[in-house]
């Protein structure tokens, strides 16, 4: 008997308070980086009504104007002051800053970690920064193998931000938040049932002044601009069936940090799969590749994306466990949720045979730190926002499938051997 339920995912956009956090945090981390890869980063910010508060413990030899960053990305975000809210000229920017603890330092420190390359049994005296479990996800229901209603969710948020940004929409303003519930039939989506926008905008537009005619004019706009150009290229689409609110509330005027304050690390289930996958906990902006919560989720979904992309499981879950100080996971789990071609205890093998999971190993695996340099100085502030995950623009070495070809010669050789 086949089973229909629906599954819903949202996003934010750049200028949502806590993802303005988040892109600051990482702003910071880049900066560091760039100019001292060794740099030890957990780097957390708070907004309000006027204020960012940089806080949290760096230690690091670069040497960073925090005033000069945070100005920087709050203008490019978008809040400049034009509508008389939050303005990145005007905001007063806190900073209080300590060291990082020399507890959790000495379990990672090293002095070849810094290193191109790094011998094995030098990894494993690398340990990592900190305890934590980790997951990462894959599915075969999009290009990007992200499961759909995120994917739309992100889709919508990019597109709706572009729109402000060109001036194609000039009375959006930066907060904004989307919504898609996807109908499943049999765990595989067949329709789109609701698609949410919320967006912070202008009191009026043009001669509109009339606050329900401003919001059938957003929605209408919403609809043809952003909407139907994000599902241009996807098969499944919205129909008449389909409920679109925009605004519930009956409009969006007074946004970002003026509307509420925002926090660093408060958004984890966007930044990964939208709830579709289980969570480990840990958020990942504003801390260095060490971190085990930022390090090694990239990694969980390298290790999860290749098994799909090699055609061993249609979905994929896997799960690492930390101990802080100790390289190696203390524990591995698979779960392809009865769509693997072979057993996951196979898998598993594969996985401990050809993927590199010690995080002085992910971290060289992945060139973590010389990233942001290599990228004139940003890196991880691009994936701040719109998910660290199956991003089609932005080249993440924790997307690549290069694990694949040996995987599916695995594959290969079990089938023969089965029949």
């Amino acid at each position: 008997m086949s089973r229909r339920y629906l599954f819903t995912s949202e996003s934010v956009t750049e200028g949502h308070p806590d993802k303005i956090c988040d892109q600051i945090s990482d702003t910071i981390l880049d900066a560091l980086l760039t100019e001292d890869p060794a740099s030890r980063v957990a780097a957390e910010v708070v907004v309000n009504t006027g204020l960012v508060l940089i806080t949290g413990e760096i230690t690091t030899k670069a040497q960073v104007n925090y005033i000069d960053l945070v100005r920087q990305k709050v203008t490019e975000i978008g809040y400049t002051g034009a509508d008389g809210g939050f303005c990145a000229t005007s905001c007063a920017v806190l900073v209080a800053l300590d060291a990082q603890s020399p507890d959790i330092a000495q379990g990672v420190n090293s002095a070849h970690e810094t290193r191109a390359q790094t011998s094995s049994e030098e990894l494993d005296r690398i340990g990592a920064g900190d305890q934590g479990i980790m997951f990462g996800f894959a599915c075969n229901e999009t290009p990007e193998l992200m499961p759909l209603p995120i994917s739309l969710a992100h889709r919508i948020s990019r597109k709706l931000a572009a729109v402000r940004k060109t001036g194609q929409l000039p009375y959006l303003r930066p907060d904004g938040k989307t919504q898609v519930t996807v109908l499943y039939e049999d765990n595989r989506p067949i329709g789109i049932d609701t698609i949410l926008v919320s967006t912070q905008h202008t009191p009026t537009i043009g001669d509109i002044t009339d606050e329900a005619a401003v919001q059938a004019k957003i929605k209408e706009d919403l609809w043809s601009v952003v909407v139907l150009p994000v599902f241009a290229d996807i098969d499944i689409k919205p129909n008449s069936d389909t409920r679109f609110l925009v605004n519930p509330t009956g409009k969006f005027v007074v946004g970002g940090p003026q509307g509420d304050a925002g926090l660093t690390g408060r958004k984890i289930i966007v930044d990964t799969y939208g709830g579709y996958s289980r969570h480990g906990g840990g958020a990942f902006s504003g801390k260095d590749p060490t971190k085990v919560d930022r390090s090694a989720a990239y990694a969980c979904r390298y290790v999860a994306k290749n098994i799909v992309a090699a055609g061993l499981a249609e979905k994929c879950e896997v799960q690492l466990s930390y101990a802080i100080g100790v390289a190696r996971p203390v524990s591995i789990m698979v779960d392809t949720f009865g769509t693997g071609k072979i057993p996951d205890e196979r898998i598993l093998d594969l996985i401990n045979q050809h993927f590199e999971l010690r995080p002085a190993g992910i971290i060289q695996t992945f060139n973590l730190r010389q990233l942001p340099a290599e990228r004139g100085g940003r890196f991880y502030q691009d994936v701040a926002a719109y998910g660290h995950f199956g991003r089609t623009d932005l080249e993440l070495p924790w997307e690549q499938v290069d694990k694949a070809p040996v995987l599916r010669e695995a594959l290969a050789e079990f089938l023969s051997v089965k029949l």
